[in-house]
């Protein structure tokens, strides 16, 4: 039989689950932690490229600090057997695009609520700066008891950070699921996935992407230049809250869809409570053709989330153009006129900028260009990044004077919270109240002797120190003992070997074999052998001799010499033979034996027999 493979003298090869481009997923178990892993192991090819490895290093480090509900976990990463490896966690069950090809459609209530845990998966992953660039069903995991987990942060990377697993220019993901950004190689952000999500919710409603080709760039081309085809014209039964939240998912622009995966999470929870949806108002569209940076205001959308169609009737047609040209310049020139009649000195208004969601600096100037006074004010902020407006007022939209004073709200980061006491916890409950408060589990292995194999030993910071929400937590958790070196006791009577084991810490075990070398009550062997590790409080078996074997002692008085000793031999002894003068009716018969026949004797003992001769000699043999 074949020994399975081990990483890291740990992770133990079950069978492999998946394989793909870039890497192969296997089931292994964690032999410390007796528990059930991922691991995803590097292809060859990709192994030899130091930067690859470095970045997917650098990766596994990132989706590490990734722990929420909804993501599956990074435990560790090693390199061995010429490759690199990433170990996470284990999730039974199927996954998103398995269950498109059983249901052939999800139902609307399932898919949103599916969307939505996504959504607060990307949230989690974007407030600590990671972008997943690759959102499709097959990197959403669905556990038998229905709680949804996204996995594969493999192409990630973080904002504004560095290449990840893409080098300048490059395109990397599924190209069924990309963002019109993504897809011309543009910087990406957290809209990008919130457009990847749109594409999923699409594809479980209806049972199809919204763009298929025969090739990867003619779909990646359609995502950027053609229209996303209406969910209900293929599915007309999709309630019209639920379109027009998928609708302002796939719009081109990104600043026409929800601006962060938390905004898509609420519409998604709204429709699901009966309320009407938010998205959709009104969007913008990067232009198919020509310069990419052009945009074009799309018409304001109904109630079903459709924006409103053209008149069909030709002979109308450019009369209506003609009127919504001029009304087009009407309302410019209008803008025109009264931004100059509201720019001067003499007390006019502003219209105030909306500058919620920007950094500071970038707000304030915004806001004084337009002539206006800024207050800041610094408060803590859980979901908003350190040094971005939460909040204005005036609000955006309102018309105030000039000079008027702006108090803007400022993200001064996480609050902080008190570490709990989690000693003697189990690691996995340890690990969810961290994440409920707020942290960053991040776990490490010791030896202990009070301390159960499996549960928390202490944390780093101590309990009672007030963290910053998000900040990383060292988990002490106990393997166990530590392992203690097996005394050498063989060769040592029963007695002194048990006292010199218990003396270390160990449980001692009797057990007995004859032995024909070793004498009575002296140990034989140990299990574990001496000079070995075994745990501390550990049992050690120690094998005790009995002394030789006994066997019993065939009866071969009135045999013939030959077969007398034939007989004692396969019994187990040695026979001598003394030949002593006798009557001619015992000549060549055994006389006497010694030890007696039906007596006992050690296996491989000397049995004497006395054999007649019938004559006046006496001889002895062996």
């Amino acid at each position: 039989m074949v020994d399975p493979q081990v990483y890291a003298n740990r992770y133990e090869v079950v069978r492999e689950i998946a394989r793909g481009g870039m890497a192969e997923v296997l089931l292994a178990r964690d032999t410390k932690l007796d528990r059930p892993v991922a691991l995803k192991v590097l292809s060859a090819e990709l192994s030899r490229d130091p930067a690859f490895v470095e970045r997917f290093r650098l990766e596994a480090q990132a989706a590490a600090n990734l722990n929420h509900p909804n993501i599956v976990s990074v435990y560790d990463w090693g390199q061995e057997h010429g490759t690199s490896f990433i170990v996470m966690e284990y999730v039974e069950g199927s996954t998103v695009r398995d269950l498109i090809r059983a249901q052939e459609r999800v139902a609307p209530a399932q898919a949103a609520d599916i969307g939505g845990e996504i959504a607060a998966a990307l949230s989690f992953a974007h407030k600590a700066g990671v972008v997943h660039r690759d959102v499709k069903p097959g990197n959403v995991l669905l556990t038998p008891g229905g709680q949804v987990k996204v996995t594969d942060f493999g192409i990630a990377r973080a904002e504004g950070g560095s290449e990840g697993l893409t080098r300048t220019g490059a395109v990397m993901g599924t190209a069924t699921y990309f963002s019109p950004e993504q897809a011309q190689g543009l910087p990406v952000d957290g809209r990008s996935d919130v457009y990847s999500l749109g594409v999923v919710l699409y594809e479980m409603l209806t049972g199809t992407p919204p763009f298929t080709g025969d090739n990867p760039v003619s779909v990646a081309y359609k995502h950027v230049r053609e229209p996303v085809p209406s969910l209900t014209g293929s599915v007309p039964a999709i309630p019209a809250q639920l379109e027009r939240v998928v609708t302002t998912c796939l719009q081109k622009d990104p600043l026409g869809r929800y601006q962060s995966a938390d905004d898509l999470r609420e519409d998604l929870l709204r429709f699901r409570g009966g309320q009407a949806v938010i998205g959709g108002a009104m969007t913008a569209q990067v232009a198919a053709v020509g310069d990419a940076t052009r945009t074009s205001a799309l018409p304001m959308m109904s109630a079903a989330g459709a924006a409103t169609a053209p008149s069909k009737k030709p002979r109308r047609g450019p009369l209506v153009a003609v009127i919504a040209l001029l009304a087009v310049l009407v309302a410019v020139i209008g803008f025109l006129v009264v931004s100059q009649l509201g720019g001067g000195d003499g007390g006019g208004t502003v219209v105030v900028t909306d500058v919620v969601g920007k950094e500071e600096a970038v707000a304030i100037a915004t806001l004084e260009k337009q002539g206006l006074e800024v207050d800041v004010i610094h408060k803590a902020n859980d979901t908003v990044a350190e040094g971005f407006v939460v909040r204005q007022d005036p609000s955006a939209g309102v018309k105030v004077a000039d000079g008027e004073t702006i108090e803007l709200v400022v993200s001064s980061g996480v609050g902080k919270v008190k570490l709990p006491d989690l000693e003697n916890d189990l690691y996995e409950d340890a690990a969810r109240t961290l994440i409920d408060a707020g942290l960053v589990p991040v776990p490490t292995e010791n030896a202990s002797d009070e301390i159960d194999m499996g549960r928390v030993i202490r944390t780093d910071p101590p309990a009672g120190t007030r963290v910053a929400k998000g900040a990383n937590v060292t988990v002490v958790v106990s393997v166990g003992p530590a392992p203690v070196t097996v005394p050498n006791v063989v060769g040592q009577d029963e007695f002194d070997a048990t006292q010199n084991l218990a003396r270390v810490g160990f449980v001692v075990q009797k057990t007995t074999a004859a032995s024909s070398t070793v004498a009575s009550g002296i140990v034989i062997s140990t299990i574990p052998a001496g000079n070995q590790s075994a745990p501390n409080g550990a049992t050690v078996r120690i094998v005790v001799s009995t002394g030789p074997e006994l066997v019993n002692v065939p009866n071969v008085v009135g045999q013939f010499q030959g077969p007398a000793s034939n007989t004692l031999t396969n019994a187990g002894f040695d026979v001598t033979v003394v030949q002593v003068p006798s009557t001619e009716a015992n000549n060549g018969r055994v006389i006497s034996q010694n030890p007696a026949g039906g007596t006992s004797a050690g296996r491989g003992s000397t049995v004497t027999i006395t054999v007649g001769t019938g004559t006046g000699t006496t001889t002895t043999t062996t």
